[in-house]
């Protein structure tokens, strides 16, 4: 017997003693180890197979089956803590090895939504029982604190309960409460607030009760002031602590309340009326008392049991019980423990793992944001973007304003009317789509999507005022009926306000499927995300993070599908894709150093050329505007765009000179500005801001922008924005790849002109594929020809520590797919890039059949799988790389090989490289309830009212007093005196780092020129 039948004989015996151990069905059973020798076949699993056996049992067990009198259930009522159990293997193990099976077994979609559904309602629930011991603890005495039972006679069976197993039957009967409602059970704030009601309604029992008073800490501050007394009766009526609750702890009484209500009254009263809680059905008390405790215990703990075991769901109650932290994997916390020691190392280990599967990873786009250290628990940062949200929508109504509805009666169409009727069609189909999602299974449900809706359609209408107020800015008087008539603009705008909705209640969120319910492209979807975060200052950090991994999202992956109306804005182009070097402006290139590629020489770029883009080009080294809404929505721009007002007007033949020109306005001294002749004219204009941060008053020449062709205009329209995001984005990636890799400078720069070449010369290679799937393709062929190797398993090893890596992108790759042919509807044809040899000019091109290393890789790489349905071939990236990538990227990569003939001869042009970029310092307002600011000094222009209504404290400069007023003013909310503010002019001038002469203005305009600078 060879070693791999004696290791399959004995995964055999492991197989039938764990079937044995959870009674399993032969049917079940026997569909598990077929997939499981499968699996084993093709793939090399890493670790106890007795934990891939329980991943395979579980794929089996949840499949749907006939029961007697109820239809269908979703399972075999085969309990998954009980598997996990048999395969002593803890939750975070199973989630951890059932994503890898997953995708080895090529499971439906459905499945795996069920399974990530399943994930997140454990963190949810982890998150919430870590809140969850402190808050009981504070109502109830602990169990230490507990009188010893008096020893009764053997008549007297019923026992009053003890802290203990109060603290088991609120938490059963708040996790039987979630897992009836789906809607809410993986919404963390909902569910707090649910655990809010629970806590509310058992403290109300053990108030009500008199023998059960003994059961709270009487240090408790929502106590009754005469709780201590002896003669103290509770009052008639029912009494609430929820509002109490909720200010204790961080709870918002608006939210509670409405769950209270919609959800948790009614669940409570069916228990009380199907007799599973004993007590005053008409009042929901009694069920602690001495006589209806234990039965309600028991009968709460047995449909809870038969729920979890009929749906396939998590027993939540491993949270409570003595091998807690063996079965879920991580310490938790204990009723038992004191505070003081559950602050651990291991603790914070629970802390770190539940918070950060709640949390939006940020981007590497985004890593220049700091982190706020208010948002401290999953549950903090959600109560407070739901608090946010509702702060931001504060004086906001489902309507447009008085001020919005003037502005769109002022269009010459005035478009109020059918905005209106386009919100009913969004809000019928939103709410459709929920429903019918919770008949087919566990969904949002109709109530909390009509919220949802309504929420949104108030901010769309408050963010439309904000645009619309900051295009009127760019584009002056112009008539904006052209874009406010656009269904797409709209349709995208109150999609992504829903999306901002969803994602403070239901953190990370779950884009895309806003855009499945309204039909919306990507593509299109995309262009209204900058503008909306331009527009409104009053977004909060996590949501600008949301917008951003969204944004990212559609630029890496959704915007290059194969229906996608990229592809028509291409065609449209005549397919000129442009290089980095026409989309980004010269002040965001890197000045080329690497061998070969001088300051003469050319990057490479498509063979053929459009027409001359020069009218629209913007001159080297001026920064232009941000882009607006007719920039990124009509491509080529309208004829409207001229009319617009900019800080840097573009200008193509004339060459700049700088001048001092004195302007004596309001204290203003010097105004820098630059002088260009014209045609018969002279035009003033402000200088950049790179000249703004230099020597300011003396004349000088202007700026010399870095040494590079002269001859490539910036591009303008949608299609170049979109590119420019595209490069942007390529270039942060590839950058931390190849600083992890430890590649120099000068082989990155091959790599970048690599990729650019791909995107450039072979655009079909993004279609329905990854960006990041060509980015770690360019390295590894570009590392193969300069003989600086790297191997797959290590590109992709340092690829799964980016933000955005999933292991999809490099163990799904589209290989090749049949597509139907729209001209008639009927011919399906096959595209597939033939497999050639590669070993060519000396340099083998072609990668060695392995795989990265992981803990379940496949054994070669050529392992492939076809979907009947979508008729389409995938393999790993190896095999695309094979396959597919290497056929018409070889000409290319071959230039650059020592071996190449042409080595010698000719240096190989190379690419500019996108540098860092560098957002300018903004104000930050501290709360939204309170005018107080934080900026750096020196960059900030005051803000009105006049600077002697306000408090100014500068760091290491001001006395304490002005801290002391500024408090003072946020615990009155009233404004200081005028005579307080005075002392302010007589306080010696703080350090500053820019000139003394530089006045408000013009710093202000320094401002907005790094704003806009630092635009995409």
């Amino acid at each position: 017997m060879s070693d791999e039948d004696e290791f399959m004989q004995k995964a055999r015996t492991g197989f039938e003693d764990l079937c044995r151990a959870l009674n399993m069905d032969e049917e079940a059973s026997s569909e598990a180890w077929k997939s499981y020798e499968n699996i084993n076949r093709n793939y090399t699993l890493e670790g106890s197979e007795l934990h891939w056996l329980a991943c395979a049992l579980y794929v089996a067990c949840r499949s749907s089956v006939p029961t007697v009198g109820k239809g269908t259930a979703e399972g075999n009522y085969v309990s998954l803590t009980r598997i996990l159990r048999c395969s002593e293997q803890s939750l975070v193990e199973f989630f951890s090895k059932m994503k890898k099976w997953q995708d080895m077994a090529s499971v439906p979609t459905d499945f795996r939504q069920s399974t990530e559904k399943l994930e997140r309602n454990f963190t949810v629930s982890a998150v919430i029982f870590k809140k969850y011991v402190p808050i009981f603890r504070s109502i109830f005495k602990a169990p230490p604190e507990e009188p010893p039972r008096v020893h009764r006679s053997r008549k007297q069976r019923r026992h009053p309960c003890t802290v203990s197993e109060v603290f088991n039957f609120c938490w059963i009967l708040y996790i039987h409460a979630k897992g009836n409602f789906p809607m809410i059970s993986d919404d963390l704030v909902n569910s707090y607030h649910l655990l809010l009601c629970a806590l509310d309604l058992v403290f109300t029992n053990a108030l009500l009760c008199n023998a059960r008073k003994d059961l709270l800490n009487p240090d408790f501050r929502g106590l009754p002031e005469e709780f201590g007394s002896k003669d103290y009766r509770p009052a008639p009526g029912s009494y609430c602590l929820l509002g109490k609750l909720c200010e204790l702890n961080d709870g918002l009484v608006l939210e509670a309340k409405g769950v209270k209500e919609h959800f948790w009254k009614p669940f409570i009263k069916m228990l009380f009326h199907k007799r599973i809680l004993k007590g005053r059905e008409d009042t929901l008390t009694g069920f602690l008392d001495p006589m209806n405790f234990g039965d309600s215990f028991s009968s709460l703990s047995r449909v809870y049991e038969e729920h979890v075991l009929s749906t396939g769901s998590l027993d939540e109650r491993i949270f409570t019980g003595e091998g807690a932290n063996e079965d879920i994997g991580t310490p938790a916390p204990c009723l038992s423990e004191a505070p003081e020691n559950q602050d651990s190392a291991a603790y914070r280990l629970h802390a770190s793992l539940t918070a950060t599967a709640l949390k939006v990873s940020t981007p590497l786009s985004s890593r220049r944001y700091p982190p706020d250290p208010r948002l401290s628990s999953p549950v903090s940062s959600a109560i407070q973007s739901v608090g946010r949200l509702h702060s931001l929508l504060t004086g906001a109504t489902q309507g447009p304003s008085a001020k919005l509805t003037q502005i769109l009666r002022a269009c010459a169409r005035d478009p109020s009317d059918v905005i209106s009727t386009r919100l009913k069609e969004m809000f019928q189909t939103f709410c459709q789509h929920y429903e019918d999602q919770r008949l087919e299974g566990p969904g949002m449900g109709k109530d909390v999507a009509v919220k949802f809706f309504r929420l949104g359609e108030a901010l769309y209408y408050k963010m439309l005022e904000a645009i619309v107020e900051r295009e009127k800015m760019i584009l002056g008087e112009a008539d904006l009926s052209g874009i406010l008539e656009q269904d797409i603009f709209h349709g995208s705008l109150m999609a992504c306000c829903l999306e901002i909705v969803i994602f403070s209640y239901r953190p990370p969120g779950d884009f895309p499927n806003i855009l499945n319910i309204f039909k919306i492209p990507a593509y299109h979807f995309y262009k209204v995300i900058e503008v909306l975060v331009r527009a409104e200052q009053g977004l909060f950090r996590e949501v600008v993070k949301h917008l951003n991994h969204v944004e990212e999202t559609v630029v890496e992956r959704l915007a290059w599908g194969s229906q996608s109306p990229l592809w028509d804005s291409l065609r449209n182009a005549k397919g000129q894709v442009p290089t980095c070097q026409e989309v980004m402006p010269p002040r965001y290139l890197e000045e080329s150093e690497a061998a070969g590629g001088g300051s003469n020489s050319s990057p490479i770029t498509p063979g053929t050329r459009g027409p001359d883009l020069s009218a629209n080009s913007t001159l080297k080294g001026v920064s232009p505007s941000p882009p607006g809404l007719l920039d990124r929505y009509n491509s080529p721009p309208s004829a409207v765009a001229p009319h617009r007002r900019r800080l840097f007007v573009d200008t193509t033949d004339a060459q700049p000179t700088l001048v001092t020109v004195q302007i004596p306005l309001q204290g203003i001294t010097f105004f820098p500005l630059q002088m260009i002749p014209g045609q018969g004219s002279t035009t003033l204009r402000p200088i950049s801001a790179r000249a703004l941060t230099g020597t300011i008053g003396a004349p000088s020449p202007a700026p010399k922008p870095p040494s590079r062709p002269a001859s490539v205009p910036l591009r303008k329209g949608s299609l170049s924005l979109f590119f420019r995001k595209v490069y942007h984005l390529a270039s942060l990636r590839l950058r931390d790849l190849c600083s992890q890799l430890d590649i120099s400078r000068e082989l990155r720069q091959k790599i970048w002109s690599c990729f650019e070449y791909s995107l450039v010369h072979c655009t079909e290679l993004l279609m329905n594929r990854h960006l990041d799937q060509l980015l770690m393709c360019a390295v590894y062929v570009m590392a193969k020809v300069t003989r600086e190797d790297r191997s797959f398993q290590n590109i992709m090893k340092c690829y799964r520590t980016q933000p955005q890596a999933c292991s999809t992108v490099y163990r799904s790759v589209l290989i090749s797919e049949s597509r139907r042919n729209l001209s008639d509807g009927s011919k399906v044809s096959k595209l597939k890039s033939p497999s050639t040899k590669t070993h060519e000019q000396g340099v083998n091109l072609s990668t060695p059949p392995s795989t990265p290393s992981s803990t379940s890789t496949p054994s070669t790489s050529s392992t492939s799988s076809t979907s009947l349905m979508d008729q389409e071939e995938r393999g790993d990236l190896i095999c695309f790389y094979n396959q597919v990538y290497i056929t018409p990227m070889r000409p290319f990569a071959l230039r650059y090989s020592l071996s190449s003939p042409s080595a010698g001869a000719e240096s190989p042009p190379l690419c500019p490289y996108p540098s860092v970029r560098c957002g300018a310092a903004r104000r930050v307002q501290l709360s939204s309830k309170h005018c107080v600011y934080v900026s750096p000094h020196g960059t900030s222009a005051p803000a009105t009212p006049p600077p002697r209504h306000n408090i100014y404290y500068y760091i290491s400069n001001s006395p304490s007093d002005r801290l002391r007023e500024i408090n003072s003013m946020i615990r009155t909310g009233q404004s200081p005196s005028r005579k307080h503010s005075l002392p302010l002019e007589e306080e010696p001038e703080p350090k500053k780092a820019c000139p003394e002469n530089q006045s408000a203005l013009l710093r202000r305009l320094q401002d907005v020129a790094n704003d806009r600078s630092s635009s995409h």
